[in-house]
């Protein structure tokens, strides 16, 4: 068993290997643009799993994929060679849906921006349709308490709080 400061940095050291490896040497012509964003291992240090996204469509995706999983022996000698780990973990590689999904939200996030100027100009020079101040003032109530404006509802009394009488 291994620290888990120590386990942190050998992920970070196979995630800088296999961001190399793919960079410099697989050649493979199905790997697209793939970025390698995090590298988890098991406390017992037998598997990696190394996360990427890849830009592009969906097939761009499923080439790269399968251009892993055949590179991966080769990025696994690597590993144990730059490591010099006695056993070098199991790789596993798998796609990182995070920054699609920050991307799509990001793409709300402008939708709704653009929205609320085309609100916001449309609102430029508008007026309310009542008052411009709809609610009464105190004063503007006993003023009007003792013009009589205000009927008294049958079977009600004056109240001082909502809900309490007056007496």
């Amino acid at each position: 068993m291994m620290d888990a400061a120590r386990a942190r940095k050998l992920a970070d050291r196979i995630q800088q290997v296999v961001a190399e490896m793919l960079e410099r040497r697989i050649k493979d012509p199905r790997l697209g643009f793939v970025t390698v964003t995090d590298t988890r291992i098991t406390a017992d240090l037998r598997d990696a799993t190394v996360f990427y996204t890849v830009f592009g469509s969906d097939a761009e995706r499923a080439d790269s994929a399968a251009a892993l999983e055949s590179a991966k022996g080769v990025i696994r000698s690597e590993v144990g060679r730059q490591t010099g780990l006695r056993h070098t973990p199991t790789l596993t590689f798998k796609h990182d849906p995070l920054p699609d999904s920050a991307k799509h939200i990001d793409g709300l996030l402008a939708e709704a921006r653009a929205r609320d100027e085309e609100i916001a100009k449309r609102a430029q020079g508008a007026r309310h349709a009542g008052d411009a101040d709809p609610y009464r003032r105190p004063e503007e109530a006993d003023e009007a308490d003792e013009a009589g404006d205000e009927p008294a509802r049958h079977g009600e009394e004056p109240s001082d709080r909502a809900g309490h009488s007056a007496k």
